[in-house]
């Protein structure tokens, strides 16, 4: 009987141990699948998934041609070619490849930065284009990469550069448009998180995959047209070649909007090759950054002001006597001769500063620039023309420039004086083509703009932009027409044989000083001429100012930079296709 059990209790020991090692993985089995299921999933889902930035497209710029946009900056897709020297093996082929592909985008020591093998990577190559990338792709070489990138390219070249501006090497926008625009040109990268196969390629099936699609930017279209500009900017250059001078600006823009239509400067850059420019100013917009005295064009805004508050008209008289005293300094003109009892036309057509000091004094007690004078001054100039203030032109590094307020200890009599004339404030030139297209287009301040809105990204129709707000009835509809056909008049006395015959024309010249470290440089004026420009009297259809300099140079308004304006606009005339009227 003792035998019997001791046979038995073997297989019944053995089988007690097999139900145990069962239980033991099936309960280590419950645990893995079951209790720690989701920890494995989460691992596993870690392992197999990968997440990779989706880069936004960075919005492209247009200019107008007419009514139509044109592309001025675009995209191109470009490879940076890079190497792991320890995995090269034929490191001779691969140099002779990338010399002979990539040519001028080759880095020069190709031997050396293949040697470091203690590295994982070199840059071989940069900018290289998509078919030298598959040329070298082709080749099958070990060891090498390729990393796309995109960059800006110029289908017009340095057309308009300064109001572009350009994007460095970290993608981020450089003066200009790009700068100032950075947020809405950049956009929103995407994200790409996708189940991956064994060599990190993503599965494009699964409900695991998650993707935030990029937002690129938006395609900005200006209100620079491209032929305007184009013109415009071998206008000035032409004059600058005839004059001799060394710097240049002209701003065009539309007096019933207040849209630039365009902006020039020389020197110029090439945006493509922006890091080839050895001074740095070239990149600036002088048109906006570059606050002057602006001369005798104030003498217009001067008149207008004398206008509107009716204590002149252009028949109205004065005694010159080409000198005129305030407080403790005398005030001459430059021109000299124009004396006794003259009109206000035809202090405007000599540009007579004794004229101008007179309406400031009107605008007081008529015999000195008191507070209500400066008062009234300052208001318009600064309030409703806005001179010293920034205009909020979409252009990065706009300059404020400065009109000193009569309450400041410097805003005096002679100082108000000085104003009347173009002297004593610094200004600069978007300020003046706003605050003059104020005063001839009927009497509303527009703000300046350079954005006529976006490309669709849809259906690639132009979605204007929203109006900016303008300063309605800043001066009078009639006082305005009274200075049009001032300027016109003060234009005509001299130079109507220069204009297109038939057509209505209007400007005035302004010569000023230099300020450098503080004081009136003796040697060296900017000239400078502002008219306008259109088919009949009522509706000026453009505003042209024009800018010329140089170091130790006297330039005059009249001389140098009024050839540069009648080039422009006579040019204009036909471009729009303005019918004459006479």
């Amino acid at each position: 009987m003792q035998l019997d059990l001791e046979k038995g209790s073997r297989p019944r020991i053995l089988a007690i141990l097999t139900l145990a090692v069962m239980a033991v993985f099936v309960v280590r089995l419950f645990y893995l699948q079951i209790i720690q299921h989701d920890h494995y999933v989460d691992q596993a889902r870690k392992e197999q998934q990968k997440q990779w930035v989706l880069p936004a497209k960075r919005g492209e710029i247009y200019a107008m041609d007419g009514t139509t946009p044109v592309p001025l900056v675009l995209n191109e897709t470009v490879y940076t070619v890079f190497a792991d020297p320890k995995v090269i093996d034929e490191p001779q082929k691969v140099t002779d490849l990338i010399k002979r592909v990539a040519g001028g985008n080759a880095r020069s020591n190709l031997d050396g930065l293949l040697a470091k093998k203690e590295t994982r990577y070199q840059i071989l190559a940069t900018k290289v284009t998509r078919k030298q990338a598959e040329m070298m792709k082709e080749e099958g070489l070990r060891g090498i990469g390729f990393q796309e990138e995109s960059q800006r390219v110029y289908p017009e070249g340095k057309l308009a550069a300064q109001t572009l501006g350009f994007v460095n090497t970290e993608g981020k926008g450089q003066y200009g448009l790009e700068e100032a625009l950075n947020e809405r040109l950049t956009g929103l990268d995407g994200m790409l998180v996708s189940v991956t196969d064994v060599s990190n390629v993503p599965l494009t099936i699964g409900d695991k995959n998650i993707k935030e699609p990029a937002k690129d930017g938006d395609a900005i279209v200006t209100t620079v047209d491209r032929n305007i500009q184009s013109y415009t900017e071998k206008a000035l250059a032409a004059g600058l070649k005839r004059t001799g001078a060394t710097n240049g600006s002209v701003m065009i823009m539309d007096p019933q909007t207040g849209k630039v239509l365009a902006m020039a400067n020389l020197p110029t850059y090439s945006p493509g090759q922006y890091n080839k420019v050895t001074d740095a100013s070239a990149f600036n917009n002088a048109t906006i950054s570059a606050p002057y005295e602006p001369g005798s064009d104030v003498k217009a805004l001067t008149m207008a002001v004398g206008l509107d508050k009716g204590v002149v008209s252009s028949t109205s008289t004065y005694n010159n006597t080409d000198y005129i005293k305030v407080e403790d300094r005398t005030i001459t003109n430059a021109t000299k001769g124009q004396t006794g009892n003259i009109t206000f036309q035809h202090a405007l057509n000599y540009s007579l500063n004794t004229g101008f000091v007179t309406v400031a004094q009107r605008l007081g007690d008529g015999k000195s620039i008191n507070l209500q004078a400066r008062n009234t001054m300052y208001d318009y100039f600064h309030n409703k023309f806005g001179l010293g203030e920034l205009t909020g032109i979409e252009l990065a590094n706009e300059a404020k420039g400065t009109v000193i307020p009569p309450t400041d200890q410097d805003g005096g009599a002679v100082r108000y004086s000085n104003m009347a004339f173009g002297q004593g404030l610094d200004v600069t030139m978007v300020q003046v083509c706003a605050a003059f297209s104020t005063i001839i287009n009927g009497g509303t301040y527009y703000a300046p703009t350079v954005i006529a809105g976006t490309l669709d990204p849809d259906t690639g129709v132009l979605k204007p932009a929203a109006a900016k707000p303008s300063r309605q009835n800043v001066m009078s509809a009639s006082a305005s027409s009274e200075m049009r056909t001032m300027v016109h008049d003060a234009r005509a006395a001299f130079h109507s044989s220069k204009d297109k015959k038939g057509y209505y024309t209007g400007g005035k010249t302004g010569t000023s000083q230099t300020i450098e470290n503080g004081k009136y440089v003796n040697d060296q004026t900017i000239g400078t001429y502002l008219g306008f420009g259109g088919d009949s009297q009522k509706t000026p259809r453009y505003v042209i100012m024009v800018q010329v300099s140089g170091k130790h140079m006297n330039l005059e308004g009249g001389k140098h930079a009024m050839p540069i304006f009648t080039d422009i606009s006579n040019w204009l005339l036909d471009y729009m296709k303005l019918q004459p009227k006479g």
